[in-house]
């Protein structure tokens, strides 16, 4: 405990002197972690991560290799590098295998499906995140509960319900049934993003004298732009991947997704595998694109909030 400490004549005092308030003094700081155990430890981690993605990235490297080179080449040497590129496997898988129509198929029915489910579920999450009553919190329990419902279940049902609308083997029905299949998971991500929203936003544009249409699309959709990005693409790869709902619901040819369609290329085309690795390297091409593109966004969704 210190005491006080005079301090010197100020003219104008009583008696030439103040007085300073003791002061504390501050606790001695803990034992520090030495930097060369902190650099250690961060390089540990970095060559692990390293070595994780050499591996995951490496069978891509792999498939795309080989689909440059002759099947005799493979024969011969599996692992070896194209020394001259041939590129006649994707015409042959793009053409003679049907690719183009496997893979327009899969654009249409997963673009579409994202996009009608981000569209509802927005509106939807914005609702739930604003409103406040009973019957809110059951509409918000509905929704969540769509998550613990297995998807094997509902084949059933869905498969006479598109009966009997006459949406068997169409890609409308398909499109409709992943949409609604989405919708749960991205109502919850949203729905979660909406509400670290401060209130003061909307009426800052309430005050500025902007309708609830333009204040919901230009004010706080964009503000939520990483949980669209994330959920998006944790929509869009499931879909893009889903083989069980096309060969249940599809049986015409011409309307298959590239999961199904894949399951007869590769009966026919099991002996020629620089096709067998074109189509595949076709079939995860938008996969590697969309990833680049939003993986920036993807971050900022994921880590959004644990700074706070």
């Amino acid at each position: 405990m210190s005491a006080a400490v005079p301090t010197a004549h100020r003219p104008g005092g009583d008696d030439g002197h103040a007085f300073v308030p003791p002061v504390v003094a501050a606790p001695l700081p803990g034992p520090r972690r030495p930097r060369r155990d902190r650099g250690w430890a961060a390089a540990v981690t970095s060559t692990a991560l390293w070595l994780y993605a050499a591996v995951a990235v490496l069978p891509l490297l792999v498939m795309v290799t080989n689909s440059l080179r002759a099947n005799r080449e493979l024969a011969t040497e599996p692992l070896g590098l194209p020394l001259q590129p041939d590129f006649t496997s994707y015409q042959r898988a793009w053409i003679e295998a049907s690719f183009s129509t496997y893979f327009l198929n899969s654009i249409i029915v997963t673009v579409s499906s994202v996009v009608i489910a981000t569209v509802v579920s927005l509106l939807a999450a914005y609702a739930l995140a604003r409103a406040r009553g009973r019957l809110m919190s059951v509409i918000e329990t509905v929704f969540v509960s769509g998550l613990m419902m297995p998807v094997f279940l509902m084949i059933v049902p869905i498969f006479y319900l598109l009966d009997s609308f006459g949406l068997i083997s169409s890609r409308l029905g398909l499109v409709m049934v992943y949409a609604a299949v989405s919708i749960p998971f991205s109502v919850f991500v949203l729905t979660t993003f909406f509400r670290q929203l401060p209130g003061e936003l909307e009426e800052a544009a309430r005050l500025d004298g902007a309708g609830p249409i333009r204040m919901f699309w230009s004010v706080m959709a964009p503000l939520v732009r990483p949980a669209v990005a994330t959920v998006v693409v944790f929509r869009f790869v499931p879909i893009w991947n889903d083989f069980f709902y096309p060969l249940i619901l599809i049986r015409n040819r011409a309307n298959y997704t590239l999961p199904v369609g894949l399951t007869t290329f590769f009966g026919e085309y099991q002996t020629d595998w620089s096709t067998l690795f074109a189509g595949l390297v076709i079939a995860t091409l938008p996969l590697i694109v969309l990833f680049l593109v939003a993986t920036r966004q993807i971050i900022a969704g994921l880590t959004s909030g644990m700074g706070k």
